[in-house]
Formats: structure tokens, C-alpha cells, sequence
């Protein structure tokens, strides 16, 4: 008897917890009204358009154009035509048939493509049309538009979410697009905007009824916010011109402020062929050519800097004081110690200014030798950290932080690697001597060397470099890219470094001659990177005018010989078309687009 009666009070507690949780879901709880997954409602995804991209000067770099997804809603499907869809969409009726093949004999609430991006011009004509396709509708989307064939690694592209992203971030579902590479992956938060949704309801027979709660529940797409970057398209465009048909990279910043006034990788890519119906075949073209215009060399591919890394050298030596401006060595063609590295024919002796006018190897190795057995340190072991903590704070071996993605952080050579390499205690500063050089264990970006120079311009200090200025009309960016990063070296020794290097440029046996600019000061310092696939690599770094510089640029031309050959007249034409406008040297330009340094030709 007990035991029944207490059945029958455990069922009736049950079911009163039911009815009060159904009265609670259908009743009190809305969110289950208007869960996607409840099939009286159809839900319609409202698009934002992404954020448009301004240059400096407020020229368009990126904008949009209004396209349409058509889309199929299975059980509104009714007696479709294929011979009008065909007319339609101007496609053949093996096309049709297999999209709605692939669609197959799906009768859920879901909706799906038929049709993505496509144009205004046909989308007017299926609008005409539209009372014969029962179980078709539009979604309004945006295309990215490039008003100019620039900057394809510097502004990315967009393309359509995989799953990993989907599982990753539950912003995105299937269909929506994300930014990829350069400023479109950097700013993805900024550009993207939010998404709207409207909300309607269907009868039984899945027709449209009324909107739900009068549109209560809707939300408005907010536009993605547009950026203002720093880049100067008009000189975007005429170093681009320059690299054609050169494997290589062009870094130029303005000093004051970090901002990246243009950044090449050569070859690039037109990003307009990134965008639209052709994508997926012009990404498979891009990704199968062998000189890869896709990779970013300008912050991706570490290169021995040669040469130009002197200027570092020379600047640690000063401060170690294992080094004074009037210090001076002899130079008869090689370093006579060690391995005996090579030189070429200068005056000789040199003092420091000298040095760097001339790029005298064995005068940097008297000093990197100097440094690395200077009596202050215990051992060489020490002497070598605390070379390479200072080598860093001219932002080598570590990323600098750059607004793009994938930048990479080079390497400069420790002790934990000569151990390993040679055993504990088995090297010494003649082992290690071409680090004098800037060769050996050592490898920078483009990107490194143009803040490299940025540095000795602001005479030891710099502002981490970056792309973007401002986001929508007057935010700023990120506190960091505002901060002076400094390097650590009294500001006096630079006063010697940029005479120097005016001297490459001007003095008698300067290795920088070609890069004489008519009336502007330069001052610039030669590499050559020793490439062991090949030809030397050409690198040259330079900054201008000399008293308040405004532009520093560094160049480096792949498989092209030494750094006066190449990459200073570029640098030096680079120089004069940001500071007045214009190029007077016509018949350097001209030499140098006519140069074809490439083994095989890109898009």
C-alpha cells in the first residue's frame, strides 16, 4: 500500500517538473522560439561589408562591389526549370543539373548556395524573373574590388571559411569569408563588421507568414570599420615597377613615425585575381609558380644582411669602446688572420668614416675580434652574449612586431650554437670571424634591415614599423607602434656612422656612388649576400636627406652581385620619387626596368 502511494507521488512529482519545464521553454523562455533550430522560423544572414582600405593620402586601396548569393531553400522547391535557369545564369544544363545534384533530395529547413557572387547585371534579370523559381532567393554579399594592381602581400585577400576555422570560432559558419595574409588577416576583427539576421515565420507548408514579433528580434549587419594604412601607393606602385622581373624585396619607412611607406615582395600578384568566380584556378596558378609570388620576402626570408650589418659592428665597437672614430687599420687585400677574409681595392689605411665609405672587410674584423676578446669580459663565451644582446636591440633574431602576419625573426649566431656546432669550448673569434661581415650564422628581413637604418637615421632609436595609421576615422592603433624603442648606443657615435655612410655616397672611392641623387643628401651603407644556391644576392640600405631624414629603405635583389650593383640604384630611385615626386635620373631608370633578373617569369 506504502509503496505504491509513494509510485504514484514519484510519478506525479516527475511530471509536474515536466509540464513546469515545457510551460517554462514554450511560455517564459523565448531563446527556444527563436533558436536556429526550430523549424517554424527561417533565418536570413544580413552580410556586413568589409571595412574599405585607404592609402596615406586617402586614395582607395580596397573597396567593395555589391554581389549576390543565390540561394535554394529545398522544401520551397517546386517545378524548376533548368532551360530558364540556364537562360538565367547564362549556364549549361550539365551545370544545373549538377548543382541541384549535389544539393540532392534534401527537405530540411536549410538553405543552400546555388549561385555565389554573382553579378549586379545578372542578378537584375533572375529579379525579373523570380515568380518562376519557387524555392529560390537572394542574399546581398560584397566582393573585394582593387581600383590598382598594388600591394597584393601587403593587403591579403579574402576566401570563403574551411571547417577548422568554423570549429575554431563561432563567429563563422559555413559560407562566410575571412581575411588571409596581409591587412586583411592583421585587421580581420576590424574589417569583418558584424553580422544582421531577420527572423520570419512559415506556415506547415513552410511559406513565408510574417516576420517574427514584427521584426523585434531582427538586428541590422554593422559595417566593418575602414583603415587608413600607411603606405603611399603612388610609390607602392612605382617600386613595384622597378622589381619587375627581379626576385627580391623593397622595405621603405618613414623614420619619425615607423610607418611603412611601401613594402615589395618581387613578384607579386595582382590581388584582383584573388577575388571573384576564377579564385580558386588563379590561387592554383599563384601556389605552383616556382618563384612563388605569394611569399612575402620582405619579412618572410632571412638573408645574410653582408655588409650593410658593418654599421652595427662599427657601432658596438664604439660604445664597447674597443673602437674610436680616429681608430685606423691597414688593408692589403685580405684579414691576415684565421681564414684570411677578403677584401677589395681601397685606400688604405682606413679610419672609421673611411671604413664604411670604402666597406673595408678586414677593418671589421680587426673590430669584431676587438669586441669579442675585450679584457672587460671574463671569456670570449661572455664577450659573444653580450655582442649579440646588443646585435638584438637593433632588432635582429626577434620579430619586431610588424601590423602583418608571418613575419619572421631571423637569426643571429650564440654560444649554445657554436657549442654544438664546434664542442664546449672548441671555437674562438676567428672561427666565427665572417660575423664581422655580416655573414656566417646570420640571416635578417628586408624589413630588419630598413629599421636597421631607420635606427642610425634617428640616431638610436626607432618606432616599431607598421602598416595600418588609423582604424575607422580617428582611432588609433595599437600603443605600442607610438613608443621609441631604443638600441641601447649613445646617440654621439651615430654623428661618425651617417658621415660615413653620406661618404659611400659621395666620396672618392665610395662603394654607394650609384646612389647619387641630384641635390639630396644620401646617406647609405653596401651588402653583398653570399647565396651558396647561386649568384650573390644585392643588398643596399640608405636613408634621406641626411639632416631630418624622412625615408629609410633597405633593397635587397636576389642572385644579382654586389649591393652598388643593383640595389642602390633602385634604393636611390626609390629615394628621389618620394622626396620631390619625381625621377630625373631617366636613364638609371630606364636601365633598371629594362633588367631582367628573373630564371623564370611570374603573374
Amino acid at each position: 500500500m506504502y509503496a505504491q502511494r509513494n509510485i504514484i507521488i514519484i510519478v506525479v512529482t516527475v511530471a509536474g517538473i515536466l509540464l513546469i519545464r515545457l510551460f517554462f521553454l514554450q511560455v517564459i523562455d523565448e531563446s527556444y522560439k527563436i533558436t536556429a533550430a526550430n523549424n517554424a522560423m527561417r533565418y536570413d544572414v544580413e552580410y556586413p561589408a568589409r571595412g574599405i582600405i585607404y592609402d596615406r593620402n586617402g586614395k582607395i586601396l580596397v573597396e567593395n562591389i555589391t554581389t549576390y548569393d543565390i540561394m535554394i531553400a529545398p522544401r520551397e522547391l517546386k517545378d524548376v526549370d533548368t532551360a530558364e535557369l540556364c537562360s538565367t545564369f547564362q549556364l549549361s544544363v550539365d551545370e544545373v543539373k549538377n548543382i541541384l545534384k549535389s544539393i540532392g533530395k534534401k527537405r530540411d529547413f536549410r538553405s543552400f548556395p546555388f549561385l555565389k557572387q554573382v553579378a549586379p547585371e545578372r542578378y537584375a534579370v533572375f529579379r525579373e524573373r523570380a515568380d518562376r523559381f519557387h524555392g529560390f532567393y537572394s542574399v546581398v554579399r560584397t566582393m573585394r574590388q582593387y581600383p590598382r594592381n598594388i600591394g597584393g602581400n601587403v593587403l591579403g585577400y579574402i576566401q570563403e571559411v574551411d571547417t577548422s576555422v568554423v570549429n575554431r570560432n563561432p563567429y563563422y559558419k559555413s559560407g562566410d569569408y575571412i581575411g588571409v595574409s596581409g591587412i586583411e588577416e592583421s585587421y580581420e576583427n576590424v574589417l569583418r563588421g558584424k553580422k544582421g539576421v531577420s527572423i520570419s515565420l512559415r506556415d506547415s507548408r513552410n511559406r513565408f507568414v510574417e516576420p517574427f514579433e514584427n521584426g523585434r528580434r531582427d538586428t541590422a549587419a554593422i559595417p566593418g570599420k575602414n583603415l587608413i594604412s600607411s603606405i603611399d601607393s603612388d610609390l607602392q606602385e612605382y617600386v613595384q615597377m622597378l622589381m619587375q622581373n627581379k626576385l627580391g624585396s623593397v622595405v621603405a619607412i618613414e623614420p619619425s613615425t615607423g610607418e611603412i611607406l611601401a613594402l615589395v615582395s618581387s613578384p607579386t600578384f595582382n590581388p584582383a585575381i584573388l577575388s571573384g568566380v576564377n579564385r580558386q584556378q588563379n590561387y592554383a596558378e599563384l601556389t605552383l609558380n616556382p618563384d612563388k609570388p605569394m611569399f612575402n620576402r620582405a619579412i618572410m626570408s632571412p638573408q645574410p644582411p653582408g655588409s650593410t650589418f658593418k654599421l652595427v659592428n662599427g657601432l658596438i665597437g664604439l660604445d664597447e669602446g674597443t673602437l674610436t672614430p680616429s681608430t685606423s687599420y691597414s688593408c692589403s687585400g685580405h684579414y691576415p688572420y684565421g681564414r684570411g677574409v677578403g677584401c677589395h681595392g681601397h685606400i688604405s689605411p682606413v679610419n672609421f668614416k673611411q671604413s664604411i665609405m670604402v666597406s673595408c672587410n678586414s677593418y671589421y674584423c680587426y673590430a669584431f675580434r676587438n669586441i669579442l676578446e675585450n679584457k672587460k669580459y671574463a671569456s670570449v663565451d661572455e664577450a659573444l652574449t653580450a655582442w649579440r644582446e646588443k646585435v638584438m636591440r637593433f632588432g635582429f633574431a626577434r620579430q619586431l612586431g610588424v601590423d602583418l602576419p608571418n613575419e619572421k625573426a631571423g637569426i643571429v649566431a650564440s654560444k649554445k650554437l657554436y657549442d654544438r656546432y664546434y664542442g664546449v669550448n672548441r671555437w674562438n673569434p676567428l672561427s666565427i670571424i665572417s660575423l664581422a661581415i655580416g655573414q656566417g650564422e646570420i640571416g635578417a628581413t628586408t624589413l630588419q634591415l630598413a629599421n636597421m637604418a631607420s635606427i642610425v637615421a634617428n640616431k638610436g632609436f626607432y618606432y616599431i614599423p607598421h602598416i595600418v595609421k588609423l582604424v575607422g576615422d580617428d582611432e588609433q592603433i595599437a600603443p605600442e607602434y607610438y613608443q621609441k624603442q631604443y638600441c641601447g648606443i649613445d646617440e654621439s657615435y651615430f654623428e661618425h656612422s651617417i658621415e660615413g655612410m653620406h661618404l659611400a655616397t659621395t666620396g672618392m672611392g665610395g662603394t654607394a656612388w650609384r646612389a647619387r641623387v641630384p641635390n639630396i643628401d644620401v646617406c647609405g651603407k653596401t651588402g653583398t649576400s653570399q647565396n651558396p644556391h647561386g649568384k650573390n644576392h644585392s643588398v643596399f640600405v640608405c636613408f634621406a636627406p641626411k639632416y631630418d631624414p624622412k625615408i629609410a629603405v633597405a633593397v635587397l635583389v636576389e642572385n644579382s652581385g654586389a649591393g652598388g650593383s643593383y640595389a642602390a640604384p633602385i634604393a636611390s630611385l626609390v629615394l628621389e620619387k618620394y622626396l620631390t615626386g619625381k625621377t630625373s635620373r631617366t636613364d638609371v631608370e630606364q636601365w633598371i626596368l629594362n633588367m631582367n633578373l628573373l630564371n623564370s617569369s611570374g603573374i
